[in-house]
C-alpha cells in the first residue's frame, strides 16, 4: 500500500503519517471531546482513505488510545512550572489558563475514564502524574496513600471548579488562582496534621 504526500509524490514513513494523523486528531480537540472525533473526518482531513488510516491505527481504538496519550502528553506539558516561580503557584496558573483555552477538551479527557478500559487506564496514569507533580514540587518523595487521594481529589475539585467558573463572565484568572492555591495549600496541611497526629 502506497503513501505519498499529495501533490510531491513523496512517500510519507510509517511514524510520519501516524504523527500527522495523531495531530489532526489533536487540532481537533480544541473544538470537541474526543469522542465526538471519527476517523472518517481524521482520514478526509489528511487526504487518505479510510482504509489506509487502519493501515497505521489497526483499530479505532488504538487510534483514540494513541490520540488520548497525546493530548494527555500535551496537557502535562501546557502546565509545567515556569522555572524560578513558585512551582505550585505556577502549575495552577498554566492549568487555569489552558483550561480558559480548551476547557470542553480537557473535561471530556480528564471525565474519559470508565467509557473503555484502555482509556481509563489512561486517564488513571495522567491522575497519577498530576498528583505526583504536586509532591515532586514540595519536595516530597514518599507522601503516603492518604495525602495522594487527597490530593487527587482537590484536582477533581479544581478541574469541577474551573470547569464552572469559566462559563461566568466576571472571570478573574488571580482571583481563581489563589483560590485553588489555598484550597490545594489546606488539603495539604491538613494531610501534614494527621500525619504528625498518627506519630
Amino acid at each position: 500500500m502506497t503513501d505519498t504526500t499529495a501533490g510531491s509524490g513523496r512517500r510519507r514513513s510509517a511514524e510520519d503519517r501516524r504523527g500527522q494523523l495523531i495531530g489532526i486528531g489533536l487540532g481537533m480537540l480544541v473544538d470537541r471531546p474526543w469522542h465526538q472525533i471519527t476517523v472518517d473526518a481524521v482520514a478526509h482531513r489528511a487526504g487518505i482513505s479510510r482504509g489506509l488510516l487502519f493501515h497505521y491505527f489497526p483499530t479505532k481504538q488504538d487510534y483514540y488510545a494513541q490520540l488520548v496519550r497525546a493530548a494527555a502528553r500535551r496537557f502535562l506539558r501546557a502546565i509545567d512550572s515556569d522555572p524560578g516561580a513558585d512551582p505550585l503557584r505556577s502549575m495552577i496558573a498554566h492549568f487555569v489558563r489552558y483550561m480558559r483555552r480548551r476547557s470542553g477538551p480537557v473535561i471530556g479527557l480528564l471525565r474519559a475514564a470508565g467509557q473503555d478500559p484502555v482509556i481509563e487506564a489512561i486517564i488513571e496514569q495522567l491522575h497519577d502524574e498530576l498528583t505526583d507533580r504536586v509532591f515532586a514540587a514540595l519536595g516530597r518523595a514518599a507522601p503516603s496513600t492518604a495525602e495522594r487521594l487527597l490530593v487527587r481529589s482537590w484536582w477533581a475539585m479544581a478541574q469541577e471548579l474551573t470547569a464552572q467558573w469559566l462559563v461566568r463572565d466576571d472571570v478573574d484568572q488571580d482571583r481563581l488562582d489563589e483560590l485553588l492555591f489555598i484550597t490545594l495549600s489546606r488539603v495539604l496541611d491538613s494531610a501534614a496534621t494527621r500525619r504528625t497526629a498518627a506519630r
